[in-house]
């Protein structure tokens, strides 16, 4: 168990890999944390349990926060890699990072991160890929990938795909196309509704600001 301090009123934030008696409250944080915020309602919560079944999943590297006896933040690693022709490399992905909303702005996905791409680093891995807030990550060292020559699968770049190098010039001599878990593309909107009935109901809302 890893506890990590950030001022009084983050003294008892206890950053610790998930047990089976967290899942249900680990999942409802990550429906309060993306609810209505990319799109009416969310499918987080619902790739968070597909993770967890899925052989690319790595659960060793994963994490949850606890404050106060309460899941308040969590992070989930799978395997991806990236393909140039027939030369693989592989990297990691997580997805998603999310705060509680009410607690979130004071340092506890900054907590996630800092722990365990440190753990990371001490495994041996590299470099990490994700799509992400480009908001957010290039705070923590994300830079878009097309400074390192990765594209998506599809071929594109855009300022959401962004990669990290856990080691300094991880990605100098990796280059092609990001391949992530095929559990990304497995959130089927019945499944996703169906599930959504585990948990208290939430209103799905057409903001401004949305991605779709």
């Amino acid at each position: 168990m890893e506890i990590e301090s950030a001022g009084n009123e983050m003294r008892n934030l206890i950053i610790r890999k998930e047990t089976k008696d967290d899942y249900y409250n680990a999942e409802y944080m990550t429906k309060k944390a993306f609810w209505n915020l990319h799109r009416p309602g969310c499918d987080e919560h619902y790739l968070v349990h597909l993770l967890r079944g899925s052989a690319d999943y790595m659960e060793d590297l994963s994490r949850v926060a606890e404050l106060d006896n309460k899941i308040v933040g969590g992070i989930y690693y799978s395997k991806a890699y990236v393909l140039d022709g027939n030369a693989r490399a592989d990297v990691l992905t997580f997805g998603p990072l999310c705060v509680d909303p009410d607690y979130q702005n004071k340092g506890i996905g900054g907590k996630l991160l800092e722990i365990t791409i440190k753990e990371a680093r001490e495994q041996g891995y590299k470099g990490i890929i994700i799509f992400g807030e480009p908001g957010y990550y290039p705070k923590h060292g994300f830079k878009t990938c097309d400074r390192y020559g990765i594209t998506t699968k599809e071929g594109k770049n855009f300022d959401a795909f962004m990669g990290y190098e856990i080691v300094p010039n991880a990605f100098g001599d990796i280059h092609g196309e990001f391949y992530e878990s095929e559990i990304f593309e497995q959130l089927y909107t019945d499944r996703v509704e169906e599930y959504d009935k585990k948990f208290p109901y939430m209103e799905k809302l057409k903001l401004p600001g949305q991605w779709s």
